[in-house]
């Protein structure tokens, strides 16, 4: 965003701009090259992104940057995440996944 745009122009700005973000972010997630993290994060994203603040995003594309194998056991708490991790995407994720797989009788964690 430039310096002199009118002041009635920003806020649809920042919206474009989040937008893009969630595009991305739903790239991202399906396309992770780990098969069993693409269908946890997927469609976590699909549901839940468009409700996300820029903290949210942030917080997201930031546990997105982290290795898929590293990612994927976080997430099914196989193993433990680094203190930086801990948060609160990282805890919708997790109920995400108890919701769909394993009510669905589909346990895919630890």
């Amino acid at each position: 965003m430039l310096e002199g745009d009118p002041l009635y122009i920003r806020p649809f700005l920042m919206m474009n701009n989040l937008e893009t973000r969630r595009k991305r972010l739903k790239f991202r997630a399906w396309r992770r090259g780990f098969r069993e993290a693409d269908l946890i994060l997927g469609p976590f994203v699909d549901l839940y992104a468009s409700d996300f603040d820029a903290t949210q995003l942030d917080e997201l594309e930031a546990l997105l940057e982290f290795p898929d194998q590293d990612l994927y056991e976080w997430i099914v708490e196989k193993t433990v995440e680094p203190p930086e991790v801990t948060g609160e995407i990282l805890r919708k994720i997790r109920e995400f996944r108890d919701n769909v797989y394993v009510s669905l009788g589909e346990d895919h964690g630890g």
